[in-house]
């Protein structure tokens, strides 16, 4: 004989207790950031190369693979776009992006970066979430076959595929789009392109050392342009010196001219005396 399974009813105190807990709305969605490390350099790049155009820019929130919940009440309804910028909202930590505690502010802008493991189901249902929350610029950049897909919102509120993505400027980041080869090239506003981080450290180096040969040459300058110039005061103090020296050594023969001048015309007057003497003896006769 089969017994019936009776369901067991909650009582209601347990009823209101379970109505009455918070909704979770998680932080992770258990799946990684990215599946090979192609996928999380691309990533990582645009994500960090946007932070630093936030840095810049008052209320531009950015964030890499983070939730975005859009409907209060429904964490069934979610999703983690590779990197995502919301307009009007200010950058700073947050578990996930409930939209309705964002000023009901959707992110404008979203990337995805697609990886092997992505399927086309996967990706449709990406389009219809984002197209149905409001995203304004929506692109899919595929690594490895380098193809480049965007699209942009239209007056019908419908996202409407970008027909030329080479050289194509986002309306609202103004980060200009362009593929070099397979790889995926974005610059910011004024001209400078995205970099990887050991793009930037390699730069960071590179400029540290210039600016460590700059210094030195500068010292080097310095210290040759003090050499040369302690090298003329002392040429100059050994050419006043010597005409200092010149000027007495002139002063001393002109004082000895005049000393032998004065001499020869004391002994001419001497001789003269002399013969004056001479001459007056031989007319008294006493010579």
């Amino acid at each position: 004989m089969t017994v019936a399974t009776v369901p067991r009813l909650l009582d209601p105190e347990s009823r209101i207790q379970k109505a009455n807990e918070p909704i979770l709305y998680p932080e992770s969605d258990g799946l990684p950031m990215a599946d090979n490390k192609k996928q999380f350099r691309v990533i990582s790049t645009i994500e960090g190369n946007i932070e630093i155009l936030a840095a810049q820019t008052p209320n531009l929130f950015v964030a890499g693979d983070m939730l975005w919940y859009p409907v209060e009440g429904r964490p069934d309804i979610r999703q983690a776009p590779d990197v995502m910028v919301a307009f009007g909202r200010p950058n700073g930590d947050r578990g996930s992006y409930r939209q309705w505690e964002e000023e009901n502010i959707a992110p404008q802008v979203v990337f995805e970066i697609l990886s092997p493991g992505n399927r086309k189901k996967e990706m449709d249902d990406k389009f219809a979430f984002y197209e149905r929350y409001r995203v304004e610029e929506y692109y899919i950049y595929d690594p490895d076959r380098g193809r480049l897909r965007g699209w942009l919102r239209d007056e019908n509120n419908q996202l409407q595929p970008i027909t030329r993505m080479s050289g194509w400027r986002s309306p609202r980041l103004n980060i200009r789009f362009d593929m070099e080869g397979l790889d995926l090239q974005l610059y910011f506003p004024d001209g400078r392109p995205f970099l990887t981080f050991v793009e930037m450290e390699q730069r960071q180096r590179a400029t540290e050392e210039r600016i460590l040969e700059a210094t030195e040459s500068a010292l080097e300058a310095r210290e040759q342009a003090n050499e040369a110039e302690e090298r003329a005061q002392s040429e100059a103090q050994a050419r006043a010196e010597a005409e200092a020296k010149a000027q007495s050594e002139a002063q001393a023969r002109a004082e000895a001219e005049a000393k032998a001048q004065s001499e020869a015309q004391a002994r001419a007057e001497a001789e003269a005396t002399i013969k004056e003497l001479q001459a007056k003896l031989r007319a008294a006769g006493l010579l």
